[in-house]
């Protein structure tokens, strides 16, 4: 019964049943993880072979013949093969026979299996004891007529140990079932030749290593002797172990004690393992006695010495699990680690970090193990307002006010590969399960803008093709939307263009110009907004769109976001301008009830939440609160809400809420009547109340279906959404149906601008309709802008991410598969011109604009620099309240980041970001130009990739990425950066 590894897939493989070791292996759910990994772009590389009677032997329903694992579980490792995460279950174990005291192995065969370890029949088979088969056997039947006679059990150690790890639930439900334990067992022992007193002991220390022993919250389940020692005991598995091992010496009391409570608590697990769900959890006195018989026993069999047995009697053992404490900087240290887990229960289709570790399974990564941990601790050193200063960030404008321990720092760095972005590292300062880099949506300020100039270019590139091949004369013919500035623009320029190519299109795009001043007032995302520029000297200027991007103006981006919004409001389905010039227009009432169903809807979610856990009479008392009352709208509300309430409830409920003053007894009859439900529309209600008819209806919903859903009340809300904004399909609403409709054109129009930014990777379902989105208010996650990155560095091919290069499951074992990741190849989401001018553009900002101090970070032995394109970000995010006109009421921090997202030469792309959560942002004044000097002084720990380095297959700079030389002042470039080319 033999098996090889091959390549390719095997023909000749069965996987085993469901027992509770290859369970927890992995080993019979190996089928369902090869399906899953199969879809997710991961070949079988390699796989066992096994022989014909293997696969004979197997098919009959018996357990597979092989050495198997005394304890296994996840192992990830970088690149290099350097361990980046280790987990063995069970955690502690013999790693050989030799290992264990003999006192252990002795007390053991006395309990379990008596016969073992004769050296008399060195070829004996351990799986069958036939005086104890026979006496077992003869209970059995016993058993089956009188079923309170005993039966003793007729196990081995080695049948015991097929029963744990293969059977069912680690149970003999069957005859047949113990005779399938016997057959494997016995085949198992004669493996590796006639004689068998070795595997006998790989049989103890197999056993030793996998008795179960119950389970704690905090370990779970409990496996193998040294686990329990720790787990139930808190016992020092080595000092056992010495204690054990060593002579006994009756003369040295302290010795003899120490000696004593670790042979009882060894001899308590042995014991436990009978009942170990009721000894260890629910009635230790009974493990107590039970260990107390057995030690005069083995005495009196002479495994044990009277002094021992004595000074074990007098020791008093007692189960006391340890709360498990996880250590700081745990979450810190395994960032890089924990991204794997997470990707590989995702790609296993498994739901828990604990049935992860367990699988026997190996994973190599593409994780920079050096880079990774010199990031890590770069970070956690940047805590010590010492070292902050001599990295530089007390300088003005970096870190100078606020405690450096409270930033949140994060790092993410890719390298093309072959067909892939490998990423390099992953890492932040973050002690907690969250990943920053993609766990969180960031308002990461102006790194949006590069979103921004690239719809804005591909527009441009749409135009072209659409206009470019037309006479000035038919140019002058096509008409132009209403707002629509873009192909005003192009019509404009192709009319008078010499050179009407695509990229000199473009560039002339890039040299437009907007506004700086802020003065304006745009109406967008349903309001009236004003927008800031960070620096003064902006706000008396124009730019071009270029430079705009460079100094990163917020007013330019603003006016280019409009005019992006203007393009699109007009080119969807179904909408022309008539929907607000014709009255008539079909469009404008499909567009009314839409609005009608969603503002409504925003209210009713509003409303259920601030009801939310209270019954139905609290609610009411809480609605009441919120008005003035008055004897209506008091009436009003009850009657909404209570209609089949009784005049008596009616009364009372008045009294209790109006100056009984105000009331009689006709009064309150004729409220009653006059305001029963039906006398009034939902509209007029609220009217009267002064609360929402939406509200009112929502109260009274509640009475009637208590418990009901939020999704449920939407669903079942649509008519009176309707009908409470009945107003605003009146004739002469038609100034505030416009409003209305100019808002939901908007928010269609930015839909389809998420539509492209959906493809370049953008990591949400939606954008904020507003024009905030193109300076970050829309927000970001620092990975989806590495990505991006990557696209503009790869011409404009979007490549699949690889973390994972191979996995190896049920490594030595007749189950054994490699498989490793082959990308499915890249997709074309940019034109390598607009990627190419987008990367000219981040060049232009490290070389003129806001990331000037990337521009000789990553220096070459020859005094050459490599070329560092980027884009900033710093999002200063805060929530005012306003009065009427400009004056802020309250403000409040929400967070504060810092962002630079980069390319290093052609190959190295990712971003860097700081950040502080909550309100202390307040105390905070870092820009972007904090998240560009720490990628600066990352240049060091970054060189070893920077250069080629053993074991990765790096391409060689080409021609596009040659460094560029600084002339003495190092405040320009000799020279032009190299274009990068227009085909991929």
């Amino acid at each position: 019964m033999g098996y090889k590894l091959a390549a390719g897939p095997s023909g000749s493989i069965r996987f085993p049943d469901a027992g509770p070791y290859d369970l927890k292996y992995g080993y019979s759910n190996l089928p369902a993880y090869l399906n899953r990994l199969h879809g997710e772009h991961f070949n079988i590389e390699e796989q066992a072979r096994v022989s014909s009677s293997f696969l004979l032997w197997t098919h009959l329903g018996a357990y597979p013949i092989y050495h198997e694992k005394s304890q296994a579980g996840l192992d990830i490792v970088d690149e290099r093969g350097e361990s980046l995460y280790s987990f063995r279950d069970p955690r502690r174990a013999y790693g050989d026979f030799t290992s264990i005291p003999p006192l252990v192995v002795q007390t053991l065969l006395f309990i379990e299996n008596r016969h073992m370890l004769t050296d008399k029949e060195p070829d004996r088979n351990p799986a069958i004891e036939w005086d104890r088969l026979a006496h077992a056997t003869f209970d059995f039947g016993l058993h089956k007529m009188d079923r309170h006679h005993s039966v003793i059990g007729g196990s081995t150690l080695a049948t015991q140990l097929e029963k744990l790890r293969h059977s069912p639930a680690g149970r003999t439900h069957s005859p047949a079932e113990k005779l399938r334990q016997i057959t494997s067992a016995t085949l198992r022992s004669y493996q590796d030749g006639r004689q068998t007193l070795g595997a006998q002991r790989t049989v103890i220390r197999d056993y030793i290593n996998s008795i179960p022993l119950s389970s704690t919250p905090e370990h779970g389940e409990v496996t193998g002797l040294a686990d329990g020692l720790a787990v139930w005991y808190g016992a020092n598995f080595d000092a056992v172990n010495r204690l054990l091992a060593a002579s006994e010496d009756a003369s040295a009391p302290q010795q003899m004690q120490e000696r004593a409570r670790a042979y009882r608590q060894v001899l308590s697990l042995f014991l436990a393992l009978r009942k170990p769900s009721i000894y260890l959890a629910g009635n230790p006195d009974a493990l107590a006695a039970q260990t107390d018989r057995y030690l005069r026993a083995l005495c009196k069999a002479g495994v044990i010495s009277s002094q021992l047995r004595d000074a074990s009697l007098r020791e008093r053992v007692s189960l006391t699990p340890p709360m498990h404490v996880r250590r700081a900087g745990d979450f810190v240290a395994n960032k890089a680690a924990n991204a794997v887990r997470a990707q590989l229960l995702g790609l296993l289709g498994i739901e828990k970090s604990y049935e992860l570790d367990r699988l026997d399974l190996n994973v190599q990564t593409t994780i920079d193990q050096r880079v990774q941990q010199s990031v890590t601790r770069f970070f956690q050193q940047l805590a010590n307002p010492e070292n902050a200063r001599r990295a530089g960030l007390d300088e003005d404008r970096l870190l100078s006010a606020g405690d450096p321990s409270q930033v949140i720092y994060s790092f993410t760095l890719y390298e093309r590969g072959d067909g892939v972005n490998l990423l390099r590292a992953q890492s932040d300062n973050f002690n907690q399960p969250l990943s920053i880099v993609d766990g969180t949506r960031l308002q990461l300020g102006s790194t949006a803008k590069l979103r921004t100039l690239i719809s804005y270019l591909q527009i441009i590139e749409s135009l072209h093709g659409l206009y470019s091949a037309l006479t000035p004369s038919q140019l002058a013919a096509v008409s132009v939307l209403p707002g629509d500035r873009l192909t005003e623009w192009a019509l404009q320029y192709l009319s008078t263009a010499q050179d009407r190519t695509l990229k000199t299109m473009l560039e002339a795009a890039l040299n437009r110009q907007y506004s700086g001043n802020p003065g304006e007032v745009f109406f967008t995302a349903g309001g009236r907004h004003v927008f800031a520029n960070f620096e003064r000297p902006e706000n008396n200027r124009a730019f071009t769109v270029r430079d705009a991007f460079e100094q990163s103006v917020n007013l330019v981006f603003i006016r280019l976001m409009r005019d992006i919004e203007g393009y699109y409001k007009w080119r969807l389905p179904g909408v022309s301008p008539s929907i607000l010039s014709d009255p008539q227009d079909p469009a404008r009432q499909t567009y009314l009830k839409r609005f009608a169903d969603q503002d409504g809807s925003v209210f009713l979610r509003r409303f259920y939440e601030k009801y939310r856990g209270l019954d139905t009479d609290q609610a009411l008392e809480k609605l009441i609160k919120g008005i003035k009352p008055t004897p209506v709208r008091v009436a009003v509300i009850f009657r909404s809400t209570r209609p089949q309430a009784d005049f008596f409830a009616f009364s009372a409920f008045m009294n209790r809420h109006v100056a009984s003053s105000l009331l009689s007894n006709h009064k309150l009859e004729k409220l009653y009547a006059d305001h029963a439900r039906g006398k009034f529309n939902l509209s007029d209600c609220g009217y009267l109340a002064h609360v929402h008819p939406l509200e009112l209806w929502l109260m009274a919903y509640l009475q009637q279906h208590p418990g009901t859903s939020l999704s449920q009340v939407i669903a079942q809300s649509a008519p009176e959404r309707q009908e409470v904004y009945r107003w605003l399909f009146r004739a002469k609403m038609r100034h505030g149906q416009d409003v209305r409709i100019s808002i939901l054109l908007e928010q269609d129009a930015f839909h389809e601008i998420w539509r492209d930014w959906k493809r370049l990777g953008y990591p949400f379902d939606s954008l904020v309709p507003s024009y905030a989105t193109s300076i970050g208010v829309s927000g970001d996650t620092p990975r989806a802008l590495a990505e991006l990155a990557g696209i503009i560095a790869n011409g404009g091919i979007r490549y699949p991410e690889e973390t994972i290069h191979q996995l190896t499951f049920a490594h030595n074992t007749p189950m054994e598969t490699n498989l490793a990741f082959r990308a499915a190849g890249g997709e074309a989401v940019l034109s390598p011109v607009v990627a190419g001018l987008a990367h000219e553009a981040m060049l232009g900002v490290v070389r003129n604009g806001t990331g000037r101090r990337a521009l000789r970070a990553f220096a070459l032995p020859d005094g050459k620099y490599v070329p560092v394109a980027g884009k900033t970000g710093t999002g200063d995010n805060r929530f005012k309240t306003f009065a009427k006109g400009k004056d802020v009421v309250s403000e409040r921090a929400v967070n504060r980041t810092a962002a630079f997202v980069f390319i290093i030469g052609d190959r190295l792309f990712g971003t860097v970001m700081a950040f502080v959560p909550g309100e202390s942002a307040s105390s905070y004044k870092f820009t972007s130009a904090l998240a560009v000097q720490i990628l600066k002084d990352l240049a060091p720990t970054l060189q070893p990739l920077i250069s080629d380095h053993p074991g990765v297959k790096r391409p060689a700079l080409s021609e596009k990425s040659l460094p560029v030389t600084l002339n003495n002042a190092g405040d320009a470039l000799i020279g032009r950066v190299p274009k990068r080319p227009v085909s991929s």
